[in-house]
């Protein structure tokens, strides 16, 4: 029998796939995977198809086109007041998913451990295994998902590497605060570790709240891999356009990686992203207001049917804990009762743990239109009833 690589080999189907698929054999509502129902800006994707008509559609630099990354330096500039060369510390990529992996691949050699926080996207630990490096998993706890400096001091050691840190938190919707920043860039500090950040939903932030990059954190300039996304900043999740931004020495070596992964990313799409990221603040300000109103259409209609729903800081995600439901079922078999028998689909939080999960919540997106969602209420009300 010819042998496979058991990285990947040994992987389940991921729980996205499943769950979307159940969805499609069930001719349901899909509020599992993280995706919105509407088109995204009209001028954006007006830009990107200009650019393909009257553009340059041949290799762009491996590095991003010039215009993306000078608008990427401006924009992180307006934003959060950090300064970064576009020229030497800036990269584009085929979206977040592949700067994780640049990064990772760049950072990460046998032996080495890397800190990870359950909840977990589900490409991190493949492709540090995949490098050879050995996950270390610090466990977060709802309702808050808040880091202690109890959970670093037993996870950091002398071999530890990196620490991969997504904030806002996907799926538990967390934005975290500057005392948990600077926690862990104490210990990044004091472990002389490098920091790998998917902060990919750093424009999706409600209620009033900032995203604090880690970089700009004291001491985490020339230690951080900052990684962003056009594809959630813009609602325009299919078009794979990531960012980079680094010190030289990090994103030189990051750059070698991302060279023989994808090389280069579509150009009329870069130059659409870079119009993007010169929009004017009440661009980005009116996104994130459309997206609180269904945030809080969902969180309402989901508490009036019974569901004691989490806080929801960030994302498109808010997450329902099941356990004061008193039910006899886990967040899994909830989720395929619902997707089966209601029509609603939905991601059990305790696949994002490799070890010792939570069982007991489930995450739903409202990144819809009103009427996905109202139909998707109307249904999980007929679940509850049935209880």
């Amino acid at each position: 029998m010819l042998s496979m690589n058991k990285v990947f080999a040994d992987l389940p189907v991921t729980i996205f796939e499943t769950m979307s698929q159940l969805a499609r054999d069930n001719d349901a509502i899909n509020l599992g995977q993280g995706f919105p129902d509407d088109p995204g800006p009209e001028d954006i994707r007006r830009a990107a198809a200009d650019a393909v008509l009257d553009g340059y559609n041949q290799y762009p630099s491996m590095m991003g086109i010039p215009e993306l990354r000078q608008a990427i330096a401006a924009h992180y500039h307006h934003w959060h007041g950090l300064s970064v060369d576009s020229a030497t510390e800036v990269m584009v990529t085929s979206g977040g998913t592949e700067a994780l992996t640049s990064a990772i691949l760049a950072m990460v050699e046998p032996g080495d451990e890397v800190i990870v926080f359950q909840p977990v996207y589900d490409s991190y630990l493949p492709i540090i295994r995949q490098a050879g490096g050995i996950p270390r998993l610090v466990r977060l706890e709802p309702p808050h998902w808040r880091i202690t400096e109890d959970a670093l001091r037993g996870a950091f050691t002398r071999k530890t590497k990196a620490v991969l840190f997504n904030n806002p938190l996907n799926p538990a919707a967390v934005v975290y605060p500057r005392e948990d920043l600077e926690l862990l860039a104490r210990f990044c500090q004091e472990f002389d570790v490098v920091a790998i950040c998917d902060e990919v939903w750093e424009h999706v932030v409600f209620d009033g709240r900032e995203h604090l990059p880690l970089i700009t954190i004291p001491g985490m300039r020339e230690r951080t891999i900052k990684i962003g996304s056009a594809g959630k900043i813009f609602s325009l999740t299919g078009w794979k356009i990531g960012f980079v931004c680094a010190a030289p020495p990090l994103l030189r070596v990051t750059a070698k990686v991302h060279q023989f992964l994808t090389f280069t990313t579509a150009p009329n799409l870069q130059a659409a992203v870079a119009y993007g990221l010169t929009r004017p603040d009440d661009f980005f300000f009116e996104m994130r207001r459309e997206l609180m109103r269904r945030r809080d259409r969902l969180t309402r209609g989901l508490e009036d049917i019974g569901f004691p729903v989490l806080p929801s800081q960030g994302t498109y995600f808010l997450t329902v804990d099941l356990a004061p439901l008193g039910l006899n079922e886990t967040d899994q078999a909830f989720c395929r009762r619902i997707v089966t028998d209601y029509k609603v689909a939905a991601i059990p939080v305790s696949a994002f743990y490799e070890r010792d999960a939570i069982t007991s919540v489930v995450r739903f997106c409202f990144a819809k239109k009103d009427a996905t969602l109202d139909s998707a209420l109307e249904r999980l009300s007929d679940a509850m009833h049935a209880l």
